[in-house]
């Protein structure tokens, strides 16, 4: 079992991808956004977050960046529906950022399920 943070700004996403790790036997906490985040890991250790990428208040990107600085140990799974913007791939920048997985929205829960167990056994960024 792993602890795991969800950070999304919708809520019907957070307890969604909740209900698919729960489900697995994970202690799931969750944020609707990037500063909440980190204000929650400043207190409890977690094994792995699942950010959304484009948020109000801290979006995902500063977000990562943060948690690389702050939480280097902490592995990251970054996932977005919106895609590109312009011509950001939002995506591919979490992953050259440090997200050791990167997930579409909407994914099925055995890609999740992949993500996280390869964070859990020692995928790196």
């Amino acid at each position: 079992m792993a602890r795991i943070l969800i950070v999304d700004d919708e809520k019907l996403a957070r307890m969604t991808v909740r209900q698919m790790l729960e489900g697995e036997g994970h202690e799931i906490h969750d944020a609707g956004d990037g500063q909440a985040a980190l204000e929650q890991l400043a207190g409890t250790h977690v094994d792995v977050v699942v950010t959304d990428i484009i948020m109000p208040e801290k979006e995902g990107i500063q977000t990562i960046i943060e948690l690389r600085r702050e939480f280097p140990d902490v592995k990251i799974i970054a996932m977005s529906g919106g895609g590109r913007v312009g011509n950001v791939d939002f995506l591919s920048v979490a992953k050259d950022i440090g997200a050791v997985h990167v997930l579409r929205k909407p994914f099925r829960q055995a890609e999740l399920l992949d993500a996280v167990n390869d964070c859990l056994a020692g995928g790196e960024a």
